[in-house]
């Protein structure tokens, strides 16, 4: 995905189209809730341990990446893959 958001955005730059990716980390969502509840949770305690920022993402997290990126004040932002995991691409 990466290779093809960079593909993508020199092809489409001179028409000035925008092509970026956000990467997700560990996001907690309905499902993790379901994983815990089933006995799961020691594998969610030692993924967050991993996480430099020492807890999981929320969806809205994602989702104000994605709306940044998708604003006026990104405009000059292209080609890029945005890592929203807590620091975790840093290990």
């Amino acid at each position: 995905m990466i290779g093809l958001t960079k593909s993508a955005a020199l092809e489409y730059a001179a028409r000035n189209i925008r092509v970026n990716a956000v990467c997700p980390g560990l996001i907690w969502m309905p499902m993790v809730d379901s994983m815990v509840a089933a006995g799961q949770g020691g594998a969610m305690e030692g993924m967050v341990k991993s996480i430099p920022m020492g807890r999981h993402g929320k969806p809205e997290e994602i989702a104000d990446a994605v709306l940044w990126l998708s604003s006026s004040t990104s405009s000059y932002v292209t080609g890029q893959s945005i890592s929203v995991d807590g620091g975790f691409i840093m290990r």
